[in-house]
C-alpha cells in the first residue's frame, strides 16, 4: 500500500545476475542492491518497534498513564494520528537526507508506541502466537512473490481489489464501532483484515521488485512496514477474540 506512481526504467540486458523477472531491462544487480536495502531499512523499523513496545509493555506505568489520565488519553489519541501527520511532509522529502530518516524514525516510534499500548492489554500468549504467524506468513508470501515474479506473474492488478476492500474494512470497522455485534463479528473483522494485508504484502513486494524507483526506498519501506504492523495487529485481534 502507499505506492507511488511507477517509474519509468531503462536498463542494460548486458548483465551477468539473472532477472528478478522476464523481459527485465535494468540490471539486476542495481535491483538487487536496491532491495537489500529496503529489507534492511524494514528490518531496523521491525526492531526498533519491538523495544519501544517491550518498553510500553514492561513498563506498567507506561500504560497507565495513557489509559487512566486525560492527559494519558490525549496523547495516546495524538500518537495514533501522528502516524498520518507525518505521513505528509515524508512525502515530499522522501528523498532529502536525513530528514527523510528523521521523519521516518518519528513515524516508526509513534506506530510502535500504539502497537505498545495494544499488546500491554493482551496476553503474553496472543502476543507471541500473533508474532510467530506474522513471522511466517511474511516471510513465506515475499518468497512466494520473488518466486513468481521470476516465472513472469505479476500482481499490479491487485491494487483496485486490495484498495477497495480495504474501503470496505474501514466501513466494517465504523459500523463495529456504533453498533457493537460481539466477538465472532470482531473475530471475522480480523481475519479479513489479515486476508487483506497478505494481498498488501504481495503487491507491495512485487513493486519492490518490478515498479519502485532507487530514490523511493523510504516510501518502499513505509508501505512493507505497514502492511507487517497491520497484519500482525489483525491477527492479534482474531487471538485476543478467540481467546476471550
Amino acid at each position: 500500500m502507499w505506492a507511488r506512481p511507477p517509474y519509468a526504467k531503462g536498463g542494460d540486458v548486458e548483465s551477468g545476475a539473472q532477472p528478478l523477472y522476464p523481459a527485465m531491462l535494468e540490471r539486476p544487480e542495481l535491483r538487487w542492491a536496491f532491495i537489500r536495502k529496503i529489507y534492511s531499512i524494514l528490518v531496523v523499523q521491525m526492531l526498533l518497534t519491538v523495544a519501544v513496545a517491550s518498553v510500553v509493555v514492561a513498563v506498567r506505568p507506561v500504560s497507565q498513564f495513557f489509559v487512566s489520565s486525560g492527559a494519558g488519553l490525549g496523547l495516546y489519541i495524538f500518537l495514533i494520528i501522528l502516524p498520518f501527520i507525518v505521513l505528509c511532509p515524508l512525502y515530499y522529502y522522501y528523498q532529502h537526507h536525513p530528514w527523510n530518516f528523521l521523519l521516518l524514525g518519528v513515524f516508526t516510534v509513534s506506530i510502535s508506541f500504539a502497537v505498545g499500548l495494544t499488546c500491554a492489554f493482551t496476553s503474553g500468549k496472543v502476543i507471541l502466537e500473533s508474532a510467530i504467524l506474522t513471522t511466517v506468513v511474511v516471510v513465506s508470501l515475499t518468497l512466494y512473490t520473488f518466486w513468481a515474479a521470476s516465472r513472469g506473474h505479476d500482481f499490479n492488478f491487485l491494487g483496485p481489489f486490495l484498495f477497495s476492500a480495504m474501503l470496505a474494512l474501514m466501513v466494517f470497522a465504523f459500523i463495529q464501532l456504533l453498533f457493537p455485534m460481539g466477538r465472532i463479528s470482531v473475530m471475522i473483522y480480523g481475519v479479513l483484515a489479515a486476508i487483506i494485508f497478505c494481498g498488501y504484502i504481495i503487491y507491495d513486494t512485487d513493486n519492490l521488485i518490478k515498479r519502485y524507483a532507487y530514490d523511493e526506498y523510504i516510501w518502499a519501506a513505509v508501505a512493507l512496514y505497514l502492511d507487517v504492523i497491520n497484519l500482525f495487529l489483525s491477527l492479534l485481534t482474531v487471538f485476543r477474540a478467540s481467546d476471550s
